[in-house]
């Protein structure tokens, strides 16, 4: 496993723990894939039922509060496959 998806992990454990209904995949753009559910985070490549498509760069902004996931989204620098409401649920996960 990767420092980069390791340094995901283990940020993300704790703010998805317990508030994650469902999965969530987080494809990082050349560096691999996280998996997100009620239990936290892990590397993986299931299905899930949101995906969300970035760079590294645009994810660890999204996770500093310096962009907006939304205006990511519109600006075509995040990718949502899958419900985007539940893509919603999952980037208040990632900026809280």
């Amino acid at each position: 496993m990767s420092d980069v998806i390791q340094s995901y992990i283990d940020t993300l454990t704790p703010k998805a723990r317990g508030t994650i209904r469902g999965t969530a995949k987080l494809v990082i753009t050349g560096e691999g894939t996280v998996m997100l559910d009620e239990t936290g985070a892990r590397e993986g490549d299931e299905e899930a039922d949101v995906v969300l498509i970035a760079s590294d760069a645009v994810f660890r902004n999204i996770l500093s509060g310096e962009q907006n996931p939304v205006m990511a989204f519109m600006s075509g620098k995040l990718k949502v496959e899958g419900n985007t409401q539940r893509a919603l649920k999952v980037s208040s996960i990632l900026t809280g």
